[in-house]
């Protein structure tokens, strides 16, 4: 099966971001720079920028992420949220994750019950990334 992960764009933080989520959500990052490439194509200083990085988190979950060098056009990430869901058997894991994401960042809609059940928050984390977070079936 194919997957489909979430790919986040920085301008010069995205280790510093993975490093956070990693310590957020759990589980193996793997971090490659522009520099460790034979020909990285970027501005000299920006070695260590993040080519690419790779967050392998408890139960399948997949975030990316890379940093974009000077030389590119970087724009905020606008109009997508990362969505993270789950149901009664995670609510504690998600309930954690909603707490580590929240630190530093902003809630728009606080992690409480929502009308169609269980409990549901959206939130703007410290580097700009929008967050849903979902307890499918919190209150069955």
């Amino acid at each position: 099966m194919p997957n489909l992960n979430p790919y986040l764009s920085f301008r010069d933080t995205a280790r510093e971001a993975m490093e956070f989520y990693q310590s957020v959500l759990g589980g193996d990052l793997v971090v490659s720079t522009f520099g460790e490439m034979p020909d990285g194509g970027v501005a000299e200083g920006e070695g260590e920028l993040v080519m690419h990085a790779q967050l392998n988190a408890p139960g399948g979950l997949v975030l990316m992420a890379s940093d974009t060098p000077t030389g590119m056009e970087y724009q905020t990430p606008q109009g997508i949220s990362v969505s993270l869901s789950g149901g009664s058997v995670d609510t504690d894991y998600l309930r954690r994750a909603w707490d580590g994401l929240v630190d530093g960042g902003t809630a728009v809609i606080p992690l409480g019950e929502a009308p169609w059940g269980g409990e549901f928050g959206m939130l703007v984390d410290r580097y700009g990334i929008s967050w849903m977070v979902a307890i499918e079936d919190s209150f069955a």
